[in-house]
């Protein structure tokens, strides 16, 4: 009897199933406001056919930058991991949370007394975040100490990195980004070796030997006992391949250099982030003060100004809205990073990622966006966590035009086609002799299997748009640009 009451359940299961009609899986919704347009045409040809696509998602929207109403949506309300299109939102909130005239401030001060040549205690360097302090800037405060007299320091040279935490790495940073510059460890106290402001990174230049069979020639920028050089390189005859490694052991500033390079032949050059940059920071400045004649009695070290540290000479970074070009121009990650803190320091009291994110969040809200639907887990977009939909940027993009600071974020913006490298940025090189040269003004995004590029174009008839496009799950990332500059380009051409 058990037996035949499964057969009838079965049988009905089969005959219910069988009223209910297949559902067939339904491809990504398409909207737009005029539906029989060419554009909308080409846009629907590319996004559902183009085999760089195959597999992937692409997230477009792009709207009417006087009225805000969105023209074509692509899976505009899918959440996709926006890349350095995050910078986007990080620059916004901090012109509007921070303002862009705001500026950094490092503090050299000093305890105990000045007895004729010698100062009896300790100096001090304080740092306030300042991602764009130079050499010379640790040199102008060596002149200084000299200035007043001083000979000798008595006590010790002390680096104080306290106004943000010492968590150093964003969450989901990977592990084999942390030599490289674009993950470079974030202090209140750090360095940069030239005016790209890649702080705490010196670059690493490997020049052939004049002989094959020697030891390749090594320069640093700046140059700083900070870093050991570990050189297994050789230099081979000049018809032979180029083929230098240059790494940082993890852990600790010990880079390796590792390979072969042709007599004659080109150098090699590699910005390498070190560990620890509030000891970098202090060895440059040690360097500064011994080149002015200034000798130190204790150690050098990290540490903390003690209340009722005298200040001795004070240096502020340029404003935030001159900040922003070699940020966005050239998506620079440290530099959102030190804002994400900057504002947790400003805003609640606290220079972490943590407090950071919560100003960012807020200020997305304030921004127009819908924080329900944003994951944010960083500032410069480098995590795999970050979450944005592409019609919450299109319409952060449409909502900043009428705040104060718009000029300054918008001339932030690299140029496609402008060979100029701090106009041009990451699109210096795209878009060359199309309608977008000089038309497009947009953030590139781009890590492993995602590419973005998200801005505002002026079209052939004289019209605004905004548009934001972001790919993921791509076999090959940086085939994305293909995609995105053809959009661009398509919008261009309206």
């Amino acid at each position: 009897m058990k037996k035949n009451v499964k057969i009838n359940i079965s049988l009905l299961l089969v005959f219910m199933l069988a009223l209910v009609p297949f559902a067939q899986p339904e491809s990504p919704q398409v909207q737009a406001t005029e539906e029989g347009s060419e554009l909308v045409q080409q846009l629907n040809q590319m996004l559902n056919n183009d085999p760089i696509l195959q597999g992937g998602l692409a997230g477009v929207s792009i709207r009417n930058a006087e009225t805000g109403e969105l023209v074509y949506d692509h899976i505009g309300d899918i959440r996709l991991r926006p890349a350095s299109n995050m910078k986007l939102l990080t620059a916004a909130a901090a012109l509007e949370t921070l303002g862009e005239n705001y500026q950094f401030t490092t503090e050299l001060l000093h305890t105990g007394s000045i007895k004729g040549k010698t100062l009896q205690g300790d100096l001090i360097l304080k740092g306030k975040g300042d991602p764009t302090l130079l050499k010379k800037d640790f040199d102008s405060f060596a002149v200084k100490v000299k200035e007043a007299g001083i000979k000798v320091i008595h006590g010790s040279l002390i680096g104080d990195d306290t106004w943000y935490d010492d968590i150093r790495y964003s969450t989901d940073l990977s592990w084999s980004d942390e030599s490289w510059y674009y993950g470079g460890q974030v202090s209140a106290l750090t360095a940069s070796p030239n005016e790209d402001y890649d702080a705490g990174t010196v670059i690493v230049e490997v020049y052939p030997g004049e002989k094959a069979g020697q030891e390749p020639i090594v320069k640093m920028e700046p140059e700083t006992d900070y870093i050991k050089i570990v050189n297994k390189a050789k230099t081979v005859s000049k018809d032979e391949k180029k083929d230098i490694h240059i790494e940082r052991d993890h852990g600790t500033n010990t880079v390796t250099i590792e390979g072969e390079i042709p007599v004659e032949g080109s150098r090699s050059r590699e910005w390498i982030a070190v560990w620890e940059p509030t000891g970098y920071a202090l060895d440059l400045l040690k360097r500064s003060l011994a080149e002015q004649g200034i000798k130190i009695k204790g150690k050098t070290e990290a540490g903390t100004a003690p209340e009722g540290a005298k200040l001795f000479a004070e240096h502020k970074s340029m404003p935030i809205k001159d900040l922003l070009i070699p940020f966005m121009k050239l998506s620079n990650n440290g530099h959102a990073e030190t804002l994400i803190k900057e504002m947790g320091k400003a805003v609640k009291g606290e220079g972490s990622w943590e407090k950071g994110l919560e100003v960012l969040e807020e200020q997305a809200e304030a921004l127009g966006m819908n924080k329900e639907t944003l994951v944010l887990r960083d500032g410069s977009g480098i995590s795999h966590v970050n979450l944005i939909p592409a019609n919450e940027i299109s319409k952060l993009l449409f909502e900043v035009q009428d705040e104060e600071w718009f000029s300054s974020y918008l001339n932030s913006l690299p140029i496609a086609g402008n060979t100029d490298r701090m106009v041009g940025g990451t699109l210096r090189n795209r878009m060359k002799n199309t309608n977008a040269d000089g038309n497009v003004k947009a953030k590139t995004g781009s890590i492993s299997t995602v590419s973005s590029l998200s801005g505002y174009v002026k079209t052939a008839s004289g019209e605004e748009l905004i548009f934001s496009v972001i790919l993921n799950n791509l076999t090959d990332g940086g085939q994305g640009k293909v995609i995105e500059d053809k959009i661009a380009t398509l919008l261009a051409d309206q």
